[in-house]
């Protein structure tokens, strides 16, 4: 008597996500959470069980339940359950995303692998060298109140905020600072706005 029961109680929900998802075709989105609400476990499950990350089964997942938001009205009860179809359907996206990732990989290590140049540290050494001076003369024009302002929130990473409490200065008179340097700093370096 106890296995008829749960088979009854099977049937009764299999028949609730049909009926849910029908209605979802005709626009009913609160029989859409209810189709969510009885199939997400399974379908979420599918999916990790294909991919094994959780973050990328989450969002498989949610592509999934939004392509059977759009394509409700293509499921045919005569062919299975709802329940079967989404899960059908969220097993094909997961080895999809396993297939484009295995391929991804392989063409990035494919091309990859031929198109890495030879690396000039030399010329690089170089070139950020000369640009370091660019700079060092370029802050040479600002005023010192200006420069203190460029020192702080570009080479001490501190916000507008720190700054301003920092300085003991209005948080607008930082912004200005700021504002009016960089100005000066792009037209001393020749650098068009």
């Amino acid at each position: 008597m106890t296995t008829s029961r749960p088979r009854a109680a099977g049937a009764a929900e299999r028949g609730d996500a049909d009926a849910a998802l029908a209605a979802a075709a005709r626009g009913d989105q609160a029989a859409f959470a209810a189709f969510y609400d009885a199939t997400a476990a399974a379908v979420h499950g599918t999916v990790l069980r294909v991919l094994r990350d959780p973050a990328q089964s989450e969002e498989v997942a949610q592509e999934v339940f939004l392509e059977a938001w759009r394509t409700a009205a293509r499921f045919d009860p005569g062919r299975g359950s709802a329940r079967g179809w989404v899960v059908t359907m969220a097993h094909r996206r997961a080895v999809d995303r396993v297939r484009s990732s295995r391929a991804g990989t392989e063409r990035d290590e494919r091309y990859g692998v031929r198109e890495v140049s030879p690396y000039d540290s030399v010329s690089e050494e170089v070139e950020v060298l000369l640009e370091h001076e660019e700079v060092q003369r370029a802050l040479g024009v600002l005023t010192p109140v200006q420069r203190q302002a460029v020192d702080l929130a570009y080479f001490g990473g501190r916000t507008h905020v720190q700054i301003s409490q920092e300085l003991h200065v209005p948080l607008g008179t930082v912004k200005t600072r700021l504002r009016d340097g960089l100005a000066r700093l792009r037209d001393a370096m020749g650098v068009r706005a």
